[in-house]
């Protein structure tokens, strides 16, 4: 739904809980489920829609029934294009080129490709150009050009989207390929609802900003083709499309040889282009896989062995640990240790080697704004000052803060409500990240087992299962029971054992660490107290950092060190 407004508020999601729309009474989405079954649907809470609040006369407590757009939120200005004399059907010499491709002169009229001249950077000057126009509706929303030596470029300062995106309005199936020439050659075979992802494909797709402009698109879709390129990045692509659309509704194409659907037209026709598309295959259904499912994985791992894990980029910790995504890892240590920090600055650096956004379920964070400045400080790789607010800095870095993390914020945490926006997150923003921090006030309010490790195994197979679905590497933070100051006056160190429902943590983790700050020293040492694969670290090795105040960020220090400086939570 677009932002609507009421009472001068602006409306992202009108009706968040998807309650009886208009209905002035009705069960509480927070205490409901919680009820014995013969009174979960009972009418326990008061609607009022103009307001935007629920109230519940069971648990007595209030209730948001749409989510509201943040004060001060960024909203991306975006320049568009106009069309104009220059933009003219193509010459007769381009025409004869595209139909070496296959591509009739139909088609470039119903596809309203045209020609004319553009600066292009590449050659640094005016070139004759192809130009894909790029409509949403019939508002012409961005262009791509492309000259004689195969440069291309976007409109500056437009909004990325999908090309020929209004051909898949009204279908219950779309067609996803990755150039514009490929839409060309679907379209000459007779296949309309196709559309193309704007600048190609990359082995790190994780940024697919166009879809996140597009997705209410899909939200109609029973059936998407991934027709993508078959080299490595195209096959990245498809993977993410997968992750973010779902598997359950995507398709893939094999052709046969052929590195795309318009090498496909030229190398056979128009007929055996649809047959390849009709013949498309569902993916493998989850959970459940036969060995030629698997068989590119089995290859590739019988000739290279295991994948290196991703790193975070401090050189000493990255000596002793890394991770796959699909995962979840551990963080413990006693409190004002640092763990919330340093698991800030791990997704901060997946975030700049890997382009990972981070959605942040953290109670123990609040206020939000605090967590942002924490996050821009990292980024920033300094203290913002008073003077630098709305700089050329301080919006460049706001700007990434604000497109690559976000905060999950809830009058009262569950792991279902968070587990739930996490999957919506996946899906409308490519989160590859989830922190949970700290575990106990993020609540299963569906286990009601009183036996603690039953609880805590029931709790960390929802997060598995979720990380696995989405592929999406979890954080949990979870703070040890009670510990104890040695004969040496300092604290103990814990272990995952010391986790309440202890024995669960080691077994169901992937990776476990501690996070232990040295009063005397004023360091902070990571320790890796498990890794479920010996290729991604080495138990109980360790790390040890100093804390610099300005950046909030850790750097790499030796153990023995005596510092000064002050540590962020002194």
């Amino acid at each position: 739904m677009q932002t609507v407004e009421i009472n001068g508020f602006l409306i992202d999601t009108f009706n968040q809980h998807s309650l009886k729309e208009g209905a002035t009474q009705g069960i509480c989405p927070l205490c409901s489920s919680d009820r014995q079954p013969k009174n979960q649907k009972a009418q326990c809470a008061s609607y009022d829609w103009e307001r935007g609040l629920g109230t519940c006369h069971n648990c007595d407590t209030s209730f948001q029934l749409h989510t509201y757009q943040r004060k001060g939120a960024s909203e991306r200005v975006y320049i568009r294009p106009e069309a104009s004399d220059q933009y003219k059907e193509v010459s007769s010499n381009v025409e004869t080129w595209f139909g070496t491709r296959g591509i009739s002169k139909q088609t470039l009229q119903e596809l309203q490709v045209t020609e004319g001249s553009e600066w292009m950077p590449q050659t640094s000057k005016t070139e004759n150009t192809i130009q894909f126009n790029y409509f949403m509706g019939d508002q012409l929303i961005n262009i791509k050009y492309r000259d004689g030596r195969k440069n291309f470029k976007l409109y500056k300062g437009a909004e990325k989207v999908f090309y020929n995106i209004n051909s898949i309005i009204g279908y219950e199936e779309c067609i996803i390929v990755e150039g514009e020439m490929d839409v060309l050659a679907l379209h000459e075979a007779g296949i309309k609802n196709v559309i193309s992802v704007p600048n190609g494909a990359t082995l790190n797709s994780n940024n697919l900003d166009y879809l996140d402009n597009c997705i209410d698109y899909f939200e109609d879709k029973t059936k998407i083709i991934l027709a993508v390129d078959a080299d490595e990045p195209g096959q990245a692509l498809k993977q993410e499309f997968i992750r973010r659309l779902g598997a359950e509704i995507c398709y893939t194409v094999d052709f046969a040889g052929c590195k795309d659907a318009n090498d496909y037209l030229i190398e056979h026709d128009a007929d055996m282009l649809r047959s390849a598309i009709h013949a498309a295959k569902q993916v493998p259904l989850e959970g459940v896989s036969t060995l030629y499912d698997i068989q590119d994985e089995l290859k590739d791992f019988v000739k290279n062995g295991f994948k290196p894990g991703f790193q975070v980029g401090l050189k000493n910790f990255d000596d002793i640990f890394s991770t796959y995504t699909g995962q979840f890892i551990t963080v413990t240590g006693i409190p004002s240790s640092g763990k919330s920090d340093f698991v800030d600055q791990m997704c901060v650096g997946y975030n700049t080697n890997y382009g990972w956004k981070t959605a942040f379920a953290s109670p123990e964070n609040a206020p939000t704004y605090l967590h942002a400045h924490k996050l821009m400080r990292k980024v920033w790789q300094d203290m913002p000052a008073p003077e630098d607010i709305d700089g050329e800095q301080w919006n460049k870095v706001a700007d990434h803060v604000n497109d690559n993390f976000y905060f999950i914020d809830m009058e009262r945490y569950t792991l279902d409500h968070v587990l739930r926006k996490g999957a919506e997150l996946v899906k409308r923003k490519g989160i590859k990240c989830l922190v949970i921090d700290p575990f106990n006030k993020v609540r299963d309010i569906n286990c009601k087992t009183e036996d603690v490790n039953r609880y805590t195994m029931e709790y960390l197979t929802k997060i598995e299962m979720f990380a696995k679905k989405y592929d999406v590497l979890v954080f949990i933070v979870a703070h040890p029971t009670k510990m104890y100051k040695g004969s040496d006056g300092k604290m103990e160190e814990p272990t995952m054992y010391n986790i309440k429902g202890g024995g669960e943590w080691y077994d169901a983790s992937y990776h476990g660490l501690l996070v232990h700050r040295d009063y005397e020293t004023k360091t902070v040492k990571a320790k890796v107290l498990k890794v479920k694969f010996q290729n991604l670290g080495e138990n109980g090795a360790e790390a040890y950092f100093k804390w610099e105040p300005r950046s909030g960020c850790f750097l790499p220090n030796q153990p023995a060190t005596i510092e000064t400086d002050g540590m962020p939570w002194d």
